[in-house]
């Protein structure tokens, strides 16, 4: 396993993390005694499975339903000064209550502490004035590590590239958080300049889900398995976020113990050609997409349009544009339905409505004189007609 430095948390990080979002009983928090006895080991396997392989991080939240409270089964079992464990909370209104809620956490896993504790979900300007005012969520945080229950303190995030930076460079003075999860990966790579401030920052850098918002590769479209020859989606994936120094690990949602399998084979078998391979296949999926909306389209599809907050309806202009580009460029349309069906009903977490609440006269002149205005509409209406269904719920917000 490959190791590298979390930033200033001077944390030696393997590469990857086991995330523990995939193999928990259910979404919901449930008493242990619901917990199929088939799961728990199952869970437990996965998690022993990823020591053997060196990836002693592992990560939860106390939003993944019973999640902490499986894992508070086997981690006081395991050499604790070896691990390095995870939990994230989502901030609140009232900062007590937060703060009340990583108690409750903790006494889930069984732990005396955490390395690493994250605001779970800064994602909008609202959330982030809980997370950083004075007596908010953040100087929660700061208690706790002066309790000895909490080492380093960093944040998750879903919240727009137009956003985020002010998030990830926040300073009070006090140095604000260790480090970061965001989103970043080959087919979506608007957060990069706020990688660039992470970094500057020396904060830590955590990659949330690049296997499954990161295209559902481990399902993955046919036409994205030819493209990715001789690699797998996930191979090349890992390949593409690894050959930046300034990412530090990905997150593996593991559902089982073999679905670490390709993620080593990324490090162990092909890494060595990673600088042949992976800007060969970028190309190649880049003239994928070139071939079906023309040159440069790729790279401007979403320039100078607005994001969701200043269009009427509060329609995800741009993530509709991308998702649909994805799905006739790349044969995503799978995964294009499962994201596309998320707004309107995902909340910050996935922020933004579809095509069904758009004012196309007060759109019109928004979009107007930017490089693809003639095909924005078009567009937008294809990617309705081709990926919407059903509305969705995120999965934490079910009912089963």
């Amino acid at each position: 396993m490959q190791y590298r430095r979390f930033g200033r948390t001077e944390l030696r990080m393997p590469v990857f993390s086991c995330g523990g979002m995939r193999y928990q009983h259910k979404w919901q928090d449930c008493s242990l005694d619901e917990v199929p006895k088939e799961n728990q080991e199952n869970l437990e396997n996965t998690i022993r499975r990823s020591i053997e392989l060196g990836i002693n991080h592992v990560e939860t939240a106390r939003g993944y339903g019973s999640s902490e409270r499986q894992l508070g089964l086997i981690l006081p079992q395991l050499p604790r000064d070896e691990m390095i464990i995870q939990t994230k909370v989502g901030p609140e209104e009232n900062s007590q209550t937060f703060k009340d809620n990583f108690y409750d956490s903790l006494e889930r896993l069984q732990l005396d502490y955490v390395d690493l504790f994250a605001l779970h979900g800064i994602n909008n300007e609202e959330v982030l004035e809980w997370s950083v005012r004075p007596g908010g969520c953040l100087e929660k945080a700061r208690e706790l590590k002066a309790e000895g229950l909490v080492r380093h303190i960093g944040f998750s995030t879903h919240a727009i590239p137009e956003l985020l930076p002010e998030i990830v460079g926040y300073d009070d003075g006090e140095g604000g958080f260790d480090y970061v999860n965001l989103h970043w990966y080959w087919i979506y790579q608007r957060n990069w300049p706020s990688i660039e401030i992470a970094t500057r920052r020396d904060m830590g850098l955590f990659i949330i889900s690049p296997s499954d918002k990161g295209g559902m590769l481990y399902q993955p479209s046919e036409k994205l398995v030819e493209l990715t020859k001789p690699l797998h989606p996930i191979v090349f994936n890992d390949l593409f976020c690894l050959m930046k120094d300034e990412v530090h690990t990905l997150s593996v949602g593991a559902a089982r113990p073999s679905d670490f399998d390709l993620h080593v084979e990324a490090v162990e078998k092909w890494w060595d050609r990673r600088g042949e391979l992976v800007p060969e296949i970028s190309a190649r999926l880049v003239a994928a997409i070139t071939e079906e909306f023309g040159e440069g389209y790729w790279e401007t599809i979403d320039e100078g349009v607005p994001d969701y907050r200043n269009v009427p309806g509060q329609v995800n202009a741009q993530i509709i544009l991308w998702l649909h580009a994805l799905a006739r460029g790349l044969g995503m349309k799978e995964y294009g339905q499962m994201r596309y069906n998320l707004l309107g009903n995902a909340g910050h977490w996935f922020p933004g409505t579809n095509v069904t609440e758009l004012d196309r006269e007060k759109f019109k002149p928004l979009v107007a004189g930017l490089p693809h205005a003639d095909r924005i509409l078009p567009h937008m209406d294809e990617a309705h007609s081709m990926l919407f269904k059903e509305p969705v719920k995120r999965l934490s917000e079910s009912d089963s």
